[in-house]
């Protein structure tokens, strides 16, 4: 059983990791499959089954199991709880249980910052970030790692969570953070702009007259809160993985696909194919660019297989016995 919190991973790890495992999903050296949900019926969530597997050399599979229930604030705890089971491929045989939650928000936060060095303006200086979940702080945190931004606004549906997220990313980056009071003012004109809302329903809030002319955009809240006009201003549309984008109930571009807005022909490329160096990145200043990712089982593994290396280096963790 690892934890992963002892583990100290530096912003440069948790990026190398997930883009490695990014690159060799674009080199098509991996097995994925779209994730699956469960929905217990007996509260406000749901629980994402996610599943993959490496060739060499990572040569792990593995499988994450982590619930998103939207109420958990109300006990105190995440919304987002889960485990990763890392096991062998050639032989079925487990390797390792990682906590997945802080994995999950880590590796969601890294594969934002990923698309932003790709597809976003090299010159980017605003970050509008709505959102103060568990996977929040690590978009802001790994974002601004790469960018430096001069500002920094963030939103929340909640005053005191959106308070405290202001507060906490303030501390820990050292820079004033602004805290806005409703949507517009926190993402208008920003250069990066990412939605990453806790909505019941779908709902239309983020305006697509408020994306300004050579913008990154990252959706990726659950229900849509976007307008189903977004996708017509964009000069490309980057997903995670096309296979589990085009199916399923949930997602924040899922009108779209089912409106043909975004589809096979729509579609500019998959990430890994860009870290990979077989579809280009952002090639003009003027682009208007989009990336929505879902949550690959394969940063998961990636990230889990770093800290595995990493915590035999460093002898930390706890063997279980297994027979």
């Amino acid at each position: 059983m690892l934890d992963v919190e002892a583990l100290a991973l530096t912003d440069h790890e948790i990026i190398g990791a997930v883009e490695a495992g990014l690159a060799a999903q674009g080199r098509k050296e991996t097995v994925i499959e779209p994730r699956m949900h469960l929905q217990p019926g007996v509260a406000n969530g749901h629980f994402n089954v996610l599943r993959g597997a490496f060739r060499a050399p990572i040569n792990l599979a593995g499988v994450k199991v982590i619930g998103d229930f939207v109420d958990n604030y109300k006990e105190g705890l995440p919304s987002e709880l889960g485990l990763l089971l890392l096991m062998d491929p050639g032989n079925g045989v487990p390797k390792a249980i990682i906590d997945g939650s802080h994995l999950t928000d880590m590796r969601t936060g890294a594969v934002t910052a990923i698309g932003a060095k790709y597809l976003a303006r090299k010159g980017s200086k605003v970050l509008g970030h709505i959102g103060a979940r568990g996977t929040a702080y690590w978009n802001v945190r790994l974002l601004d790692s790469l960018f430096d931004f001069d500002e920094i606004r963030v939103h929340s549906r909640r005053k005191e969570s959106r308070d405290a997220f202001g507060a906490r990313l303030s501390a820990d980056l050292g820079k004033r953070v602004i805290v806005t009071e409703d949507w517009r003012s926190c993402v208008e004109g920003a250069d990066i702009v990412v939605e990453a809302s806790r909505l019941n329903q779908p709902e239309p809030m983020l305006r697509t007259e408020w994306i300004k002319p050579g913008a990154f955009v990252v959706p990726y809240g659950t229900m849509s809160a976007v307008e189903l006009s977004l996708t017509d201003i964009m000069s490309k549309l980057v997903v995670d993985d096309w296979g589990q984008c085009k199916t399923g109930q949930f997602g924040s571009l899922r009108a779209h696909v089912e409106a043909g807005k975004l589809s096979e022909q729509t579609l500019h490329a998959e990430m890994g194919e860009i870290v990979a160096g077989l579809k280009p990145g952002r090639e003009r200043e003027d682009e208007t660019i989009l990336f929505w990712h879902r949550g690959l089982s394969l940063s998961d593994i990636a990230l889990g297989h770093f800290m595995l290396e990493k915590a035999q280096r460093l002898g930390l963790g706890q063997r279980l016995r297994y027979a």
